[in-house]
């Protein structure tokens, strides 16, 4: 196969990967904000809800959440699969292995405490400014596995979006020949543009986040063996979540209301 043709394929299957998963969330996300600055009501006064019920009887809201987190994870196992053509050591290329667990998940806490704080005040800001809404980050009725789910949802946010547009987009962007500085604009206007539904703050926030989370994956200082390691970027992106899923279901509503969360 020629140079060129093979760039085409590789062109081909980003699209066809980002196509199935983040890439249809942002062109979703983009009609979305289009739609809601049209529709006449400022943007602090709209609410975008992240984990909402999907039936009245448990059993089957239950049953469709988990199908929900199930079958988003299948472009995860697409990515992954494509990668894995290159032979058994492409998992360890990008991380994905238990190479040196301690010091992932100590990275992965570090990362999430510095991107926590920021994040809530971007939040915060852009609902003093009037440019992003309401974020509710859980309206699922109060059921005895509402918690598990949450916890499953932050996970499958976290292996998605740092898989995909992290640790996959660079495999084939670099074999397409870009650039360090190319691919961390790319992944991170991704980033930001799959949240832009929940208005222009979080769209800057995210846009942040994924610069700070490519620039960490392809630094060579962070790399064991030469390898990159998107574990990190998995542990952050679900203790992100976590917090903001569980804490959110968890704390009384009164509270929301005076932190303005509500």
């Amino acid at each position: 196969m020629s140079t060129v043709e093979s760039r085409h394929r590789i062109g081909a299957e980003i699209w066809i990967v980002l196509g199935l998963s983040l890439g249809k969330a942002a062109v979703y996300s983009i009609v979305s904000i289009t739609a809601r600055l049209t529709d006449g009501a400022p943007l602090a006064q709209q609410t975008a809800t992240l984990n909402a019920s999907q039936a009245e009887r448990s059993w089957l809201d239950l049953t469709y959440q988990l199908l929900g987190i199930g079958f988003g994870l299948v472009p995860v196992a697409l990515a992954l699969f494509l990668l894995s053509a290159r032979g058994r050591g492409s998992l360890a290329r990008i991380g994905l292995d238990r190479a040196r667990p301690g010091l992932d998940v100590a990275w992965g806490v570090a990362l999430a405490a510095v991107i926590g704080i920021p994040g809530l005040a971007f939040y915060s800001v852009g609902r003093a400014l009037g440019i992003t809404v309401h974020v509710q980050a859980s309206a699922l009725n109060d059921h005895w596995w509402t918690v598990p789910v949450l916890l499953l949802s932050a996970l499958y946010n976290g292996l998605l979006e740092e898989i995909i547009a992290v640790a996959y987009l660079y495999e084939r962007t670099h074999d397409l020949g870009w650039g360090r500085v190319r691919f961390i604009v790319a992944s991170s206007l991704l980033r930001g543009s799959y949240h832009l539904y929940q208005g222009i703050g979080p769209f800057l926030g995210n846009v942040a986040m994924g610069v700070l989370f490519s620039w960490f994956y392809t630094s060579p200082r962070f790399r064991s063996d030469g390898r990159h390691r998107v574990i990190p970027l998995v542990v952050a992106h679900t203790l992100l979540d976590v917090v903001a899923f569980v804490g959110y279901a968890l704390v009384p509503e009164e509270w929301l209301v005076a932190m303005g969360a509500a």
